[in-house]
Parts: C-alpha cells; sequence; structure tokens
C-alpha cells in the first residue's frame, strides 16, 4: 500500500504541472498507473475534478473492465475509463496513462481528422518516441474521430494496435493520449507530442 501511495502522490504533482502548462482547462483530462501490486487493478483520476487542486486522494481503484473496486464503490471514474482499459490490455508493460486537453492538440486533431493522422519526420526530439533511432524517421501520430460510446472507442483502438507502436494518438477535437512503461517514460512521450504539435500548428500560422 505504501507503493501505491507513493505513486498518488508523485502522479498527482505531475497532474497539477500539466494544469500549469494549460493542457487541462476545467475538469477535464485523465491519468492512471496500474496497480503495483494487484495488476488486475488500475488507479484512475476521478470525474470532475479540478486539476488546479488535483491531489492523491483524487484517485479510484477500478478493475481491467472499468468497473469501480472494492473501496471505490459509489465514486465516478472519467468516461474514457475504457480507453485506459483498453490501453493496458493490448501493451502490457504499460504502466502509465496521460491524457492533456492542449490547444495544439484540440485544434491539429480537428484540422487533420479527414487525414486520419498527423506525421512528424526531421525534428531531432522524434529519437525520444518508441523504437525511433534517428531524426530522419517518419512518425504517425493517428487521430481517430471523437466518440462518446467508449465500448466502440474501445473496440477501435483494439482494431487499430498496429498504428499505437510509438506511444501516442489524438481524439479528434479532444486531445492526445500518451503512455510508457514508467511515469518518466509517460512524460517523455507526453512531452514530445505536445512539442511537434505546437510546431505544427506555429507552422500552419507562419505559412
Amino acid at each position: 500500500m505504501e507503493e501505491t501511495k507513493e505513486k498518488r502522490i508523485e502522479l498527482a504533482a505531475f497532474i497539477r504541472w500539466i494544469n500549469e502548462k494549460g493542457w487541462s482547462p476545467g475538469t477535464s483530462t485523465n491519468y492512471s498507473f496500474l496497480h503495483p501490486e494487484q495488476e488486475d487493478k488500475i488507479v484512475i483520476s476521478r470525474s470532475g475534478i479540478d486539476k488546479t487542486y488535483f491531489s492523491e486522494d483524487d484517485f479510484m481503484e477500478i478493475d481491467r473492465e472499468g468497473k469501480p473496486a472494492k473501496g471505490s464503490e459509489g465514486i465516478k471514474p472519467s468516461a474514457e475509463t475504457l480507453i485506459h482499459c483498453e490501453l493496458y490490455n493490448l501493451f502490457p508493460s504499460t504502466r502509465y496513462i496521460l491524457h492533456t486537453h492542449s490547444m495544439p492538440g484540440t485544434l491539429l486533431s480537428g484540422k487533420k481528422e479527414w487525414e486520419e493522422a498527423i506525421t512528424f519526420s526531421g525534428y531531432e526530439v522524434l529519437k525520444g518516441l518508441p523504437g525511433i533511432s534517428t531524426h530522419e524517421s517518419e512518425v504517425e501520430l493517428p487521430i481517430f474521430a471523437n466518440d462518446q460510446d467508449m465500448d466502440r472507442f474501445r473496440l477501435l483502438i483494439r482494431d487499430n494496435q498496429n498504428r499505437l507502436q510509438t506511444g501516442g494518438f489524438l481524439m479528434a477535437k479532444h486531445g492526445l493520449y500518451a503512455w510508457g512503461n514508467s511515469l518518466q517514460e509517460a512524460k517523455r512521450h507526453l512531452e514530445i507530442y505536445e512539442f511537434l504539435l505546437t510546431c505544427e500548428l506555429n507552422l500552419l500560422q507562419i505559412r
């Protein structure tokens, strides 16, 4: 239990840092980690919490199907809980999932939705993504249409697993999901994608 508490405190602090970046307006965004002692459980942010004030007490525990675990009954999880469940199932080494609503991610995912992806190439920071060893690589960040039916969206993720090998995707006019095998790795993927999205948005404005 002590390890779980430490992870709650650590992730809560990081969530407040994300909020300071302007990536979680209102009560939006959601975050989770795989329970370190019971891998049949996920620790996830509760719904409706202003991330300015997010604390270690604002998490709840769910099972792998998104149902509240013992001790969390009656608490409302994020509406996108099943996305987290599916990502943990598809990528067993994943330990943390982070979801932001930045302006670049929201705008570009809407503008590029019909292309179903944003392609990045030539950026040095690409080397911080899984399996990328040179800036000369091309990396596709998939874009999926926003859908309030989480069971259907979960199946969409499953069907596109082969497109999700670089630790991220966008929901159109919604935001970015990034994940990793540790909080440090998930943070790296999140920061890289947010940086790349900001670069691309600025390029569009320059043009």
